[in-house]
């Protein structure tokens, strides 16, 4: 077992992982390599509505090294998911109706790739098209009230916004944007006899596994799905989507393991993407700038057919304290790809309406905006009443004002310029509530010292690997090197997805209390044992530091590796699990919060808009890996940056084609677009889990597009109240 020198808790050590990425020798979804394998291409629509009238394969079936060619004619029996709103989708090719461009009608699969695509090219399909209804705002479109369950009420806002003395009453608009992670997603497939094996691009192996074995009418003992590393996936991995279906299908129909990989093209249509919105918010308030009535209205779109689990007025329930408040979700179906999960699903929305409605509102009562969010500061949760595991939002207003200088904004628009450049400051606050979902670990130490650490949950890029090595390393006493962390294979302990910031909470619960056990299961060794220093101590006595169990009295302790040796063991085990916690039979209110200061420069003659620095002071409970949480807050803030001034997938109206699906003409923030961004952290642990943790892959992108909204206004007198913002919008 290696000596080196424990890295402590919290410090920002290296990757654990880094090495493998970097030498090439992590193994993704499409480096897995089978003899015999087939590689397999999807066939889509050209049109968004309708229904297909004839479906010829006979040209591609005859076509050099195709195997065969799956539709709706032929695909074998799917079992649909009696939840809409879960991770599995509506089976694939289950019918003739087409419900967005870009369905798959088909899926070819062939001995090469390149076979299987020239195949698909023979595939000839006719329709009967309709017109489609791609637009929120179509007159036809059907609209589905509360969707979610989640709707809101407090007090009567109706009648305290006819009292109010300061009302504001505003309409914002988001666009529609595509997650775009650095991997196009794939899938392989495996089948063994009846024994399934996926390698996919899933940010959940357990719930894929779950999902397939429903859709496939198999036991999920019969399914295992391996996703080691992920190439990114900003919530696109959270379901299983319907190419993995395929996938599976397509090597059950040719008896060989098959290869389905996503173009970039594909991923635009096939894996999900953040729904675009329309949100009314309405806010009474009196003269020295208490809200009395909080009203959050918000539509988004959905596809014909599926389910997306997105509440967006939801962020206004909670964010501030007033005794009226009133949020309602609406869903709008239309022709378009199914939506799904994108970092921090629904308060991304959400929260730029909200925030950049309480800046007019400062606007509008001549306040200092901080200091208006600072007297409408929520103590408990404004409907329930429940009280917050913690919350810091009050030291991350103190300090990100003083990391940025916000002392030095002058409050009138357009009043700040350096020559032709104009400069505007801007503010916004921000949470982020998860609740730990269920989750298991095993722990082993092995007879040389070193242990291993297990755990169906992955690693995304967020930096699991890294923070669950350490959080082993210090309840075990060993160097980070003396621990080793296998995930990413649904055979392990079952763990929820790496999403909706929750999975470090969990699964570091999981390996806490896998841990505990593992020195409870030492000492049972130990407890007659004569030749023992720990012979019948109790577990609360004892701390494990250097490799070793010790007395906390005297000092005196035993390696693992002598117990083991002296008991004749060439390892020991123990599994942990983590629960939802609960106050009084209810969850917790549970999420980290941040607040964010955006400066921009906007040129006065072109209208061209530069973010020049971001500041974000967040409470994110005990930090594990300040590198590793940092560079989660740096890449959330980056894609709000995006989504505030590039990011839009534009659907025509009139064909329900999407005009970018490509990195060329969807707009991503580049190294050129990015400014300086500080982050620091600030608060308490968070006593809802064992080690103090909250999550913080969400809080990046919550605040960070409204900030920029309202310095965009603070700069140049022009409110912007639809992203992304334009330099035709501000000149």
């Amino acid at each position: 077992m290696s000596t080196t020198t424990p890295a402590r808790l919290g410090e920002g050590i290296d990757r654990v992982d880094a090495r493998v990425k970097t030498g090439g020798r992590a193994e993704y979804a499409t480096d897995a390599a089978y003899p015999g394998l087939a590689h397999a291409v999807l066939v889509q629509s050209t049109i968004a509505a309708g229904r297909i009238t004839a479906l010829d394969t006979a040209a591609a079936e005859a076509a050099p090294g195709v195997l065969t060619v799956i539709s709706h004619q032929n695909v074998p029996v799917l079992h649909e998911a009696p939840d809409r709103s879960s991770s599995l989708p509506p089976p694939p090719l289950r019918d003739d109706r087409i419900r967005h461009h870009g369905q798959t009608v088909a899926v070819v699969v062939a001995d090469t790739f390149e076979q299987a695509t020239e195949a698909a090219r023979l595939v000839r399909v006719e329709y009967a098209a309709d017109a489609p209804v791609a637009d929120l705002d179509h007159p036809d479109a059907e609209h589905d009230q509360d969707p979610f369950g989640t709707d809101g009420e407090t007090g009567d806002v109706d009648k305290a916004l006819e009292a109010a003395p300061v009302r504001v009453e505003r309409t914002y608009r988001t666009a529609a944007n595509t997650n775009n992670p650095m991997g196009p997603f794939a899938t392989v497939a495996c089948w063994e006899g009846d024994h399934l094996t996926v390698h996919d691009c899933t940010q959940g192996p357990s719930r894929t596994r779950a999902d397939l074995a429903a859709t496939l009418g198999v036991p999920p003992e019969a399914v295992r799905v391996l996703a080691p590393y992920l190439g990114g996936g900003f919530g696109a991995g959270l379901r299983t989507w319907g190419h993995t279906v395929l996938a599976a299908v397509a090597a059950r129909q040719v008896g060989r393991p098959v290869k389905l990989a996503l173009t970039r093209k594909q991923m635009f249509t096939s894996v999900g993407h953040r729904p675009d919105t329309k949100q009314t918010v309405r806010i009474g308030a009196t003269r020295d700038g208490r809200i009395t009535a909080l009203e959050h209205r918000a539509w988004q779109s959905l596809s014909m057919a599926d389910g997306n689990y997105e509440p967006v007025s939801h962020t206004s329930q909670s964010s501030y304290a007033s005794p009226n408040i009133t949020t309602r979700d609406v869903q709008v179906r239309l022709n378009v790809p199914a939506p799904g999960s994108m970092r921090a699903p629904g308060d991304a929305q959400g929260n730029y309406a909200l925030e950049c409605a309480l800046d007019e509102l400062a606007h509008e009562l001549g306040m200092d905006p901080l200091e208006l969010r600072r007297r409408n500061y929520a103590d408990e949760h404004p409907i329930t009443g429940q009280q917050w595991s913690s919350n810091d939002l009050r030291a991350c207003y103190e300090t990100g004002a003083e990391m940025f200088g916000w002392a030095r904004r002058d409050p009138e628009p357009r009043s700040m310029r350096r020559g032709r450049t104009l400069i505007g400051y801007g503010m916004a606050g921000t949470s982020f509530f998860f609740y730990q979902a269920d989750c298991a670990a095993r722990v082993t130490v092995r007879a040389d010292g070193g242990a291993v650490v297990e755990s169906a949950g992955m690693d995304l890029g967020t930096g699991t690997y890294t923070v669950m090595t350490q959080l082993a390393a210090e309840l075990l006493g060993l160097p980070v090197d003396g621990v080793r962390m296998v995930m990413g294979d649904s055979s392990l302990p079952a763990a929820p997805s790496a999403g909706g910031s929750g999975l470090t909470g969990a699964m570091g619960t999981a390996v806490h209390t896998a841990s505990r056990h593992l020195l409870r299961s030492f000492l049972d060794l130990v407890r007659d044992d004569a030749e023992s220093p720990l012979r019948g101590v109790a577990s609360d006595a004892v701390r494990a530091e250097d490799g070793r169990i010790v007395r906390t009295d005297d000092g005196r302790g035993e390696a693992y590796t002598a117990i083991l040796a002296r008991h004749g063991r060439d390892a020991l085990s123990a599994e942990g699990s983590a629960e939802s916690p609960g106050q009084d039979g209810a969850v917790v209110p549970t999420g980290p919060y941040a607040a964010k200061f955006a400066e921009v420069h906007v040129d006065r003659d072109l209208g061209v808009i530069r973010v020049a620095r971001l500041v974000t002071a967040a409470h994110c409970g005990r930090v594990l890996n300040e590198k590793t949480a940092r560079s989660q807050l740096v890449g959330g803030t980056v894609g709000g940056i995006g989504m505030a001034l590039l990011e839009e997938t534009v659907t025509e109206p009139h064909t329900g084609r999407i005009a970018n699906p490509t990195l060329g003409d969807y707009l991503v923030a580049v190294n050129a677009d990015i400014p300086r961004l500080d982050v620091r952290f600030v608060g308490r642990p968070d006593p809802t889990n064992p080690n103090g943790t909250k999550g913080c892959g969400e809080l990046g992108i919550p605040g960070t597009a409204a900030a920029i909204a309202n310095a965009v206004f603070h700069a140049t007198g022009v409110r912007v109240r639809r992203l992304p913002i334009r330099i035709e919008d501000v000149l």
